[in-house]
């Protein structure tokens, strides 16, 4: 299994100032953060596009987790990528060719990424397992940040751990929404080694604790 990592969610943070939202991860010794990108088409809000990663890449050496929550993000990659995006994530539920994007991703020097939602089967995923580097199991209903946690995505987590053990995989398992130092600890136990923390952690008055104990788990 994987060591633990923490993805603060930069969705959470101080959108008049986000460079400062990347600093507080940064000063904290931890090496990814996580960029929502919604369109206000496959989800019901929006943040922010190219412009501003590039704008935060600038003055930072954070792992960019890039999670494009778009209705067509095949249009958008090439962008992201060149914005400096290191990691970028794409949903299974639009259509559009899920293959020779995430293949494409790949050619553009970025990891990749395959999302699901919270009432998508694990099994729509299951074709693209051996071609991503990370799985992101989405664990409250994208859009919003504040969710509770929905336990019930538990078994969904497990099952796609199971294949990757199974088959000899390596992707990361991630999951995102509602994910505190309660809830981290029941996905890790069924095989998540990211975590994607926005509230909680931004939330939180001991941000260095909160910050050791994902990386204990």
């Amino acid at each position: 299994m994987h060591a633990s990592i923490l993805a603060p969610s930069i969705l959470a943070g101080d959108h008049a100032n986000l460079a400062a939202s990347a600093q507080i991860v940064e000063s904290l010794g931890v090496s990814w953060i996580h960029l929502d990108i919604m369109d206000g088409h496959f989800v019901p809000n929006l943040t922010f596009g190219p412009q501003t990663v590039a704008a935060l890449r600038k003055g930072s050496t954070l792992f960019f987790d890039t999670h494009l929550m778009l209705a067509e993000p095949q249009r958008y990659i090439e962008a992201f990528a060149k914005a400096g995006a290191n990691l970028i994530s794409i949903h299974i539920e639009p259509a559009y060719d899920h293959a020779a994007t995430l293949k494409r991703i790949r050619e553009l020097g970025c990891q990749n990424g395959i999302v699901l939602n919270p009432g998508t089967p694990a099994e729509a995923i299951e074709p693209f397992l051996d071609q991503v580097d990370l799985v992101l199991v989405m664990t409250v209903q994208p859009g919003f940040g504040g969710q509770p946690f929905r336990r019930d995505m538990l078994p969904k987590i497990a099952q796609i751990d199971a294949w990757r053990r199974e088959r000899g995989l390596n992707f990361r398992l991630e999951v995102d929404g509602g994910i505190d130092l309660k809830t981290g600890p029941e996905c890790r136990a069924v095989g998540v080694d990211t975590f994607v923390a926005g509230s909680s952690f931004y939330g939180a008055a001991d941000k260095t604790t909160f910050t050791q104990t994902v990386a204990a788990w």
